[in-house]
Formats: structure tokens, sequence, C-alpha cells
């Protein structure tokens, strides 16, 4: 089995992190794929990106909070061979939050009353990193089901992925903090609210009517919660650190992603948390830095000429000849940006691959993926060393 086989088998859960546009959502489908071609078992591959490109990638229409199933025939209809079930879904905020709040309401009369709330819709849309955190949520779920063997869950953009880690956390941190205090005191202090009574009143005309009021109340029956949550928000991280949960680090070679890529790795590392693997995607071959690669340019700088471009024109269904003299002219003559931003990408891959068990490499691929065939052709390339294309 290749390293990227032995790491989905070994593991529960795999958290595909990295920074936006490196092609992380793509690299989660297939690992998706990966994982059901050589396992039996049912996967699952989450999404909480917002911007719903894993269903692009897949080739599916659309992407909800259930999981749905991709039927056998649209692998056979690909020419993918899979041994087992992959599923697809993507978190919905609205529905997780009306969840988490029936799942920790103490009794039906605050539930109740915090869904009927006219500010919670509202608030609670946009809650200070609410997206990390539900998606933290429903993945514990997931976990604790055991209906999945694996799930791959396709994270928002890195720095995102640190407030996906920090989560919980800050769910905790939340139920302590001055703000709550704030909020719920006048409900929690008669001598307070006459003596805030004056503010109050010229907030209601600045704000309108009852607003301050309103965000209090909806506060107090939040934080008759408090216990659920926090019991909750311990047991995900736990989860996170749990040597059955494994996260993979998705990047380009380029300057400031792979920076990123090495941040997060670091940062997990600090945390105890299992970095299974990075993805270099969109690499330039190793081949293109060395001196053989720079001796064939320099040869076909001083050859290039009419004879050699009406050779190359002739099989290329009777290109203009001038034309493709032009481009082996060009291609000749900058390979030296080329081979200078092929060793760059060496030294830059060689600090990523000290950090973690598995170094996997993806070369640049001609045309974007966007169904289950591509994917299909992706997966074999996630299976070889780059030096064996």
């Amino acid at each position: 089995m290749s390293d990227l086989d032995n790491l989905l088998a070994s593991r529960e859960m795999v958290l595909v992190a990295g920074s936006g546009g490196v092609g992380k959502t793509t690299i989660a489908a297939a690992m998706g794929i990966a994982a059901a071609q050589r396992q039996k078992g049912k996967i699952l591959v989450l999404t909480v990106d917002p911007a719903r490109r894993l269903a692009t990638a897949l080739g599916l229409e659309e992407v909800g909070n259930t999981p749905v199933r991709i039927k056998p025939a649209v692998f056979k209809q690909a020419g993918v061979k899979v041994r087992g079930q992959l599923w697809v879904a993507m978190l919905d905020t609205k529905a997780g939050w009306d969840e988490l709040i029936r799942r920790h309401a103490p009794d039906d009369e605050v539930r109740d009353a915090v869904l009927a709330n006219p500010l919670y819709q509202n608030i609670t849309s946009r809650f200070v990193h609410s997206h990390d955190y539900l998606a933290m949520e429903q993945l514990h779920d997931l976990h604790a089901t055991g209906e999945f063997d694996l799930v791959i869950v396709d994270t928002p953009p890195s720095r995102n992925a640190l407030s996906i880690l920090d989560a919980p956390g800050r769910m905790v941190d939340f139920f302590g903090s001055r703000l709550l205090r704030w909020l719920t005191v006048p409900y929690r202090s008669r001598l307070f609210t006459v003596a805030s009574k004056p503010f109050y009143q010229v907030a209601d005309r600045v704000l309108g009517s009852r607003f301050l009021q309103d965000i209090a109340e909806f506060f107090v029956l939040f934080q008759a919660m408090e216990s659920g949550f926090v019991k909750r928000a311990r047991s995900v991280e736990a989860l996170l650190a749990d040597a059955r949960t494994a996260f993979v680090v998705v990047t380009t070679l380029e300057t400031a992603p792979s920076h990123e890529a090495r941040f997060l790795a670091q940062e997990l590392l600090k945390r105890n948390m299992t970095l299974g693997a990075i993805v270099a995607n969109r690499v330039l071959p190793n081949e293109l830095a060395g001196a053989a690669a720079a001796d064939s340019a320099e040869a076909l700088r001083y050859r290039s000429g009419r004879k050699l471009a009406e050779s190359l024109a002739a099989q290329l269904d009777d290109a203009p000849v001038a034309v493709v003299d032009t481009v082996l002219t060009q291609l000749a003559e900058r390979f030296d940006d080329v081979a200078l931003v092929a060793a760059r990408e060496t030294e830059r891959r060689a600090e990523l691959a000290s950090l973690s068990p598995v170094m996997l490499d993806v070369p640049w691929l001609a045309g974007d993926i966007h169904d289950i065939a591509g994917l299909g052709g992706l997966v074999d390339r996630l299976r070889v060393d780059l030096t064996e294309i």
C-alpha cells in the first residue's frame, strides 16, 4: 500500500487544511475516492468550506447537510473502481444552530424561547466563528454515531483552520467572558437595572425599541445552556487530539502558501495533534533544477532553427513554422527562470518534509479537475513519487 493508503486506513477522521487556492477541496475529494478504492467501509467527505466547491469536484449539482451517497454507477461510468461507499455532505449553519439549541437547552421552555427569539437568527448567523464551532460539533456527532468508518473533512483556508482548532476553547471562554456578563447583568441585578435605565432608554432611541433588552434576554437564555456547551466543547477538543484523528496540510510550493503550510504544520505539532501528511500541489518536476535540464535548454537554444522548427511543425498538424521557431527560442532562453523556480520549490519542499512523516507531491496537471474521472487520475498521482512521473 502507498503512504496515502496507509494514512487513510489507520485513521477514523482526517482534516484537510490549507491556504485558499491551493487545491485543498479537490485533494480532499480525491482522498475520499482513494479510501473508497482500498477500503470496504463507508467513507464520508464533509466540506465546511462556504464556497461549495466540493459538489463541483465530485460532479454533483448540489451537496447539502444530509450525507448523500455517490452511486456505484457513477464510478463505473467514470472508469473508477471502488470497494467501499463514498458519501458527501456540507455543513448547514442554520440547521446546525437549531440542533445545538435543541440538544443543550435544559428544558422545552428555554428551547422554544431561544428559537422564537427575534434576534436568534440574526445573531447566530453573525456569531464570530460559528461556522468553525458548528463544524466541530458535526464532526463529533458523526464520530459518535459510528456510521462512517472514515470522515474526511475539507476545512476552510488555513487561518480559518486554526480557528477550527480553537473553536471549542473559544466557546468555553465565551461563557466566562466579560461581554456575556455585561449583556446579562441587567437581568441578574435589580440595582443595575434601575441605575442603567436611562442608558437603555437612550440606546433604544438610537438603535431601536428594546434592542439591548432583546439582546440581553437572548444571552440570558443562551447562558442557561452553558453546562451542555462546555461539556461538549471539551469532548470536541479531545477528539481533535485523539490518535485516531490526523491532519493533512495541502499547499503549493509558492512562497506565501508554503510559509502558511509550515506555520500550520508547526502549530499542529505544538498542540500535540497528529500531522499525517503534507501534500504539495502543482509541483514542477525536480529534474528541471538539475544540470542535465540546463544543458538540454542550452543545446536547444543553439540548435533551434528552421530545420528543427519545420520538423516539429509537421508533427503539430502543420503549425506555422515561424511560430514554432519563436516558441522554441523563447523556451530555451527563459529556461533559467523555470529552473530557478524549480530549485526554490525543491528547497521549500525539503523544509516541509522535515515536519511531516509523509510528503506527497502532485505535479502540474492539464486543466481543472471537475469530475470523478479526473479525481481518479489525481488519486493515481498521489500514490506515486514525483520523480517517477
